[in-house]
């Protein structure tokens, strides 16, 4: 094996150009650690978000990536056979320690979990994230039984999309929002029982339609939508905001005692890599397979084109996961 690898390294904030290909030592794992032959990874907001210098704990030269699937190449602790297929998300990865965007990443032992499965390295690198955000987001978060009736606001999003799935097949109603009327095929293909057209305000139109509101809101525009969000739900209630696809990170004047009609409960979904551990992976994998999960891949890109990826990603242009092949 060589000692170095291909990367895309950080030195400092910027557009999409500041994400540099570079030959880099490979990391060398120790106890508790796990070196993946990266074979993918999928593209997410926050990394974006850390490429524009909205992360302050985070110290360049940096290599991104909060997720990858890969072989195994080393495992010092046993914890894993070389060649084992894997998957890895959170945990600081990419943020205090180098990421997934390379070809090969070291992370804790303990945020890796072995995957049995034939499912295309495409697919599989859309998957670690999204799913342990949809699923968390869906049952951690915003509690869903069957039976619920789900608003799936952003539901043209990779987590959208999944969510609506998920939700789906655990029997609760879903509905889902797109800004573009060309979209409710997709949306519905997904899982989605009814959709609505997002103008940015569509409490009254849901309103209309249905007087109470809804058991749940899966808030994943962000800050722009959420107080209209917050009037899109019944009482007792719940919205969780997962997403900020409104590229926007805080409201500019928030009253809690105006903006949150009362007994609705407001919660946020984040996870972590004992999240990502406590997802239920190889059933959702088992979804994903038979097609009752359909994951849909916007495009596909190589490392050597990671600066054209993070510019689709930016331009909102992919109409689903953005998956890097390593």
């Amino acid at each position: 094996m060589s000692r170095t690898m291909k990367a895309a390294v950080i030195h400092e904030a910027g557009g999409p150009e500041v994400l540099r290909l570079e030959e880099v030592p490979i990391p060398k794992p120790k106890p508790g650690q796990v070196l993946i032959r990266v074979k993918a990874f999928g593209l997410n907001r926050s990394e974006l978000f850390t490429r524009q210098g909205h992360s302050p704990n985070v110290r360049f030269p940096r290599i991104l990536g909060i997720e990858a699937v890969g072989l195994v190449e080393e495992a010092p602790g046993n914890e894993f056979q070389k060649g084992d297929t894997v998957a890895t998300a959170m945990g600081d990865m990419g943020r205090q320690f180098d990421g997934g965007y390379a070809e090969y990443t070291c992370v804790p032992a303990n945020q890796a979990q072995t995957m049995k499965t034939d499912l295309s390295w495409e697919t599989l690198g859309a998957l670690p994230e999204m799913l342990q955000t949809a699923w968390g987001s869906v049952f951690t978060a915003l509690c869903l039984q069957k039976g619920d009736r789900l608003l799936v606001r952003g539901g043209t999003t990779s987590v959208g999309l999944a969510a609506a799935a998920i939700a789906k097949n655990h029997g609760a109603f879903v509905a889902s929002t797109t800004r573009r009327p060309d979209r409710e095929g997709l949306l519905r293909a997904s899982g989605a029982d009814q959709v609505f057209i997002d103008n940015g305000s569509i409490s009254k139109q849901i309103k209309d339609v249905q007087a109470d509101g809804f058991d749940k809101v899966l808030e994943l525009v962000g800050t722009t939508s959420l107080e209209d969000s917050l009037l899109c739900v019944r009482r007792h209630g719940i919205v969780c905001m997962t997403g900020m696809v409104g590229n926007k990170w805080s409201l500019d004047s928030f009253s809690p005692m105006v903006s949150i009609p009362t007994s609705v409960c407001l919660t946020t979904y984040a996870g972590d890599s004992s999240d990502f551990i406590a997802t239920p992976y190889e059933e959702l994998l088992q979804q994903v397979k038979t097609g009752t999960l359909k994951v849909q891949v916007g495009k596909a890109f190589t490392l050597d084109e990671i600066v054209e990826a993070h510019r689709c990603m930016e331009e909102n242009k992919a109409g689903g996961k953005i998956v890097v092949l390593a």
